[in-house]
């Protein structure tokens, strides 16, 4: 009896789970597959049909200068924006985190860019950064900037792409940072102070270590970002000027769907995954020691 009442239950559980797995499987594991199994193929042309060919693809991203400048500028790109994200987030939730007057609009605030959408923000900061005619142009004018192009030189363009990055994802991994430090016991501080500690010691020695767990989650998700934008390049520089800003997930959109070498993009895509997933296992397994503790 018993034994029948557990296969019932599994079964049950089963059935109720079956339809998200089918979606998941229909819509995440079946295309995974699929751009394996197109990355290890060549591309089909007239007379030349699709071969299996493992190296192929591969062997061309070794010779496209244009893959080589994409996977630099996403790792400029990363190095520069993560970092810059996750201090800016600290910054704010600390800020916030205090008893002061307005704290709820402030908070409000902080966390509007995130809510916008991302082609709602490049087209803002496009009018923003227009020569002689945006905010910036503007108020840099006295200094002699202000019909600097931002977005038109190779030189700027990828910080001023890079800025606008920070600026929208800041306030969404604050709202982690502020929870944390919201769910930290009042005692410590209490502790810390009767101790005599300063503020700047408490955090390093308190606040932030119980921070870590957090910051972990901050810095695995920020990093995937950091490999995945192209709406933003779509509207405001379409990867140039000469390249300076094309990023790698632009660039398997411009092979897949511009010179449609559908598996050329499946081998970039890969790439990219591979990427991704070598960086999140490094991640875990260097700062795992500093975030768990027993």
């Amino acid at each position: 009896m018993r034994l029948a009442e557990t296969t019932r239950e599994a079964v049950q559980g089963w059935l109720m789970v079956l339809p998200a797995c089918l979606l998941l499987a229909a819509f995440t594991h079946w295309p995974t597959v699929q751009t394996i199994v197109a990355g290890l193929h060549t591309h089909p042309v007239p007379g030349h049909p699709s071969e299996f060919d493992p190296l192929s693809n591969f062997q061309d991203m070794v010779d496209d200068p244009v893959f080589r400048q994409a996977l630099w500028n996403n790792l400029v790109y990363a190095a520069v924006l993560i970092p810059s994200t996750m201090t800016l987030a600290l910054l704010m939730a600390l800020a916030v985190n205090r008893r002061l007057p307005g704290r709820g609009f402030l908070r409000l605030a902080y966390f509007t860019p995130t809510v916008l959408p991302m082609i709602a923000v490049a087209n803002i900061w496009l009018y923003f950064y227009t020569p002689g005619y945006g905010p910036i142009g503007r108020a840099l004018a006295p200094f002699g900037l202000g019909s600097w192009n931002w977005l038109g030189s190779a030189s700027t363009a990828l910080p001023a792409v890079t800025v606008i990055a920070v600026w929208k994802q800041a306030g969404f991994y604050m709202i982690f940072y502020l929870a944390a430090l919201q769910s930290m016991p009042a005692d410590l501080a209490e502790a810390a102070a009767l101790e005599g500690a300063g503020r700047w010691y408490y955090f390093r020695r308190v606040v932030w270590p119980l921070l870590m767990p957090t910051t972990l989650f901050i810095f695995v998700n920020a990093s995937i970002d950091a490999f995945r934008l192209i709406d933003q390049i779509v509207v405001l520089t379409h990867g140039g000027p000469d390249n300076a800003t094309l990023l790698l997930l632009y660039y398997i959109y411009q092979v897949g769907f511009q010179y449609f070498d559908s598996n050329y993009a499946a081998a970039l895509t890969m790439v990219l995954l591979g990427t991704l997933g070598a960086v999140t296992a490094v991640q875990f397994g260097v700062l795992a020691r500093r975030v768990h503790y027993r």
